[in-house]
Order: C-alpha cells, then sequence, then structure tokens
C-alpha cells in the first residue's frame, strides 16, 4: 500500500526566495496540501480565548497531529536551516497554537530573542476581514510602512529570522484566527521557560472560562 502524501510540501520552501530587507523572512503560499485542508481545520482543537496555547494544553484530531509530526521533522528543521543559512542542530522547537484573536492583538512587536527563528503557519479557509493579515514592518512605528502583507489563509506560511528589527504586526480583528506558530528557540532551558509562561496563562484562561460558565 502506498503511503499517503506528507501534508507539507517541502519543495515550496525549496522554491521561494528568501528576502533580506527589512530582515531576513519568506511567505510560503500553498505550503500545505490542499486536499487536506477540510480535514486539518476540523481536526484544529477547540480554542476559545485568545493567546497562545502549547500542545499540552489543546487537543486536536489525527491529521492535526499527523501536520504537528511533520513541523516537528528534522526534514524540515534540515531544510529551513540550508534556506536560512544557519544552523540549527542545538535549537529546541516549540510548537503553540492560536484559535482567536482579539483587539489587542497584532500590535507592532519583534519577537524575544529566545526565539532564534519563527514560523506562523494559518490554517484559515477564508479570510475576508480587513484586519488579520500580518504586516511585514520597515521600522516599530506605523502599520502603513510595510514590504508585504500576508493573508492568514489555509497553508500561507511565513519564516523570519528574529532580529533586532523583525518588526511585524497587523491590523486590529476579533474572532476565530487560526494559527500554528513554530520557533526555533536559543537553548532547552528557553523552551522550558516559554512552554511553563505559556502552559499557567492557558490554564488560568481555562479556569476563567469555567467560572464565567458557572456564573450564567
Amino acid at each position: 500500500m502506498d503511503e499517503p502524501l506528507s501534508i507539507i510540501r517541502l519543495e515550496t520552501l525549496r522554491e521561494t526566495p528568501l528576502n533580506v530587507e527589512p530582515f531576513p523572512f519568506m511567505v510560503i503560499e500553498n505550503f500545505l496540501r490542499p486536499e487536506y485542508a477540510a480535514q486539518v481545520v476540523e481536526d484544529f482543537p477547540a480554542i476559545n480565548s485568545r493567546g497562545s496555547f502549547p500542545l499540552s494544553e489543546v487537543s486536536g484530531g489525527a491529521t492535526f497531529q499527523r501536520l504537528v509530526d511533520e513541523l516537528n521533522s528534522a526534514e524540515l528543521k534540515a531544510a529551513i536551516a540550508n534556506k536560512f543559512d544557519v544552523n540549527l542542530d542545538d535549537r529546541s522547537t516549540m510548537i503553540t497554537v492560536r484559535g482567536q484573536a482579539s483587539s489587542r492583538d497584532g500590535r507592532i512587536h519583534t519577537d524575544t530573542k529566545s526565539k532564534f527563528l519563527t514560523m506562523l503557519l494559518y490554517l484559515n479557509p477564508v479570510w475576508e476581514a480587513e484586519g488579520g493579515w500580518l504586516r511585514i514592518l520597515k521600522n516599530g512605528k506605523s502599520l502603513d510602512d510595510y514590504v508585504a502583507e500576508i493573508p492568514p489563509t489555509f497553508g500561507t506560511c511565513l519564516l523570519f529570522k528574529v532580529t533586532d528589527n523583525c518588526w511585524h504586526g497587523h491590523k486590529s480583528f476579533k474572532g476565530p484566527r487560526k494559527v500554528l506558530q513554530l520557533n526555533y528557540v536559543t537553548d532547552d532551558a528557553a523552551l522550558h521557560r516559554h512552554l511553563l509562561r505559556h502552559s499557567l496563562t492557558a490554564k488560568l484562561k481555562n479556569l476563567r472560562e469555567v467560572f464565567v460558565k458557572g456564573a450564567t
């Protein structure tokens, strides 16, 4: 019996050019095979709160887990390292998931220095809202001074190296916005710090939801 096709299309990563200004980044279209779209979206974890959740705090279906396994693969890590001309051998991998955005999200920022390289993989079937399109910015002052605008539609992937000037953000949007975030972090200590913070935050959000439901 033939092996099923991978969800990730590594050839699209290899074929997509790397931009070097204002910082190293690339936008990959159709990074995921479209025939998996319906199942990946259906198997995406149910998330009712804003913020990033570690995989230990959410529950997704089988196809979602297949995608996570492929994101954790050595083959993908090697392809990214080759594209960015960096060594990721000693970098730990962290994957978190977001399912909701609020008006507080999208503010201009750079990623923390304990993150070496970031991937944002969008999993929304369609996107008609004006807000929520991530922008690669020339500076940390204006959302309107950008070099690229990225639709958060299924299979669109942003990869960028974390630098002092890796400014990005998006116009305000409130509602479902599905995204997987992968980070290659500096070391295991940084990984544990990030996961502990995300895990504690997730537990507090879950407790708040239980309290709110109980009060209604």
